[in-house]
């Protein structure tokens, strides 16, 4: 058979994780940040990892250990194109950051891998295939991160076998700030802190702060995401993992953001604002880390994106 071409980089980018409300099932893509992969086809099948590079050198280059390879061995398993693949992989989003790294990895490298086959997979199968490879890294199928990476913008997903993937709209004018202190804080720890029950005001309480953030997004009611917008079972067990977590949150609330959470396992830190609010409450966020001895990193980016696609052919 003979293809049109044999090496192709695709780009994924960062994600905000639960977005406070929605563990495990909520999700939206930050395109300020993200990751690259370069697919190359090889005669020899199976993945080899040829390089890492970037911000992050020292993650594993063993294929069965790598977010990136195992995702697309996974997508071997499910189709013998007669070849393999080696990746590169650039690192644009620091390590144990909450900023869906891993997943931007298994993302980039599944887009670009299946821009190489004969008959590529659709956006469903390659999800399924990059969730595979972020359990590598978190210890956990879920696709909070990996369904905004790919897909772009807000999204709900639904289910782990079958997974029902749901764009949600944004209210016109709202971005999201993002804010990573220079610590590193692995997504099994942060998880490994979680209570494993709830009591049942708890989850009476998130469900309707769910159910009222996405009604806020649909209909367009920045007050009713402000009141819902609070996270009230996994804040309150992961935020004294952050140094300054608490500061950084006032410091947005203060400035009028619609509200501030934990970015996915953390450290970083995110807030929804009115664009003419934006600037002000990254500042504010980057000061109160600061007055807690943590640089940081800010962006301010919108949330509708066109999710991962192929960069280079």
């Amino acid at each position: 058979m003979t293809f049109e071409r044999d090496e192709v980089v695709a780009f994924a980018p960062a994600s905000v994780g639960n977005v406070g409300v929605g563990f495990d099932v909520l999700g939206h893509s930050m395109n300020a940040v993200g990751d690259r992969v370069r697919a190359t086809r090889t005669a020899a099948r199976g993945v080899t990892i040829r390089a890492i590079e970037g911000v992050v050198r020292h993650l594993p280059i063993d294929p069965d250990r790598n977010t990136a390879s195992v995702a697309v061995q996974a997508m071997l398993e499910a189709i013998d194109p007669g070849h393999g693949f080696e990746l590169t992989i650039e690192k644009g989003i620091p390590l144990g950051s909450g900023l869906g790294g891993s997943a931007a990895s298994a993302v980039a490298a599944v887009v670009a891998a299946n821009a190489l086959l004969a008959r590529p997979f659709d956006k469903l199968s390659l999800l399924k295939f990059a969730m595979r490879g972020e359990k590598v890294a978190s210890g956990a199928l879920h696709a909070d991160n990996v369904a905004p990476s790919l897909y772009g913008g807000l999204i709900l997903t639904v289910g782990i076998d079958d997974p029902h993937v749901t764009p949600i709209p944004v209210p016109e004018g709202v971005r999201a700030v993002l804010v990573h202190p220079h610590i590193e804080l692995p997504t099994r720890k942060s998880r490994e802190v979680l209570n494993r029950t709830v009591t049942l005001s708890d989850v009476v309480w998130q469900q309707a702060n769910l159910a009222g953030f996405l009604a806020g997004c649909f209909t367009r009611d920045l007050h009713l995401i402000r009141v819902s917008l609070e996270d009230v079972v996994i804040e309150p067990q992961r935020r004294d993992l952050i140094p300054g977590f608490q500061a950084v949150k006032s410091a947005a609330l203060e400035r009028g953001a619609l509200g501030c959470s934990i970015s996915g396992a953390g450290p970083s830190v995110f807030a929804w604002a009115e664009e003419s609010t934006a600037a002000a409450i990254r500042d504010g966020m980057v000061a109160a880390f600061a007055a807690n001895g943590l640089e940081a990193d800010a962006w301010i980016a919108p949330i509708e994106s066109d999710g991962a696609s192929v960069v280079d052919r």
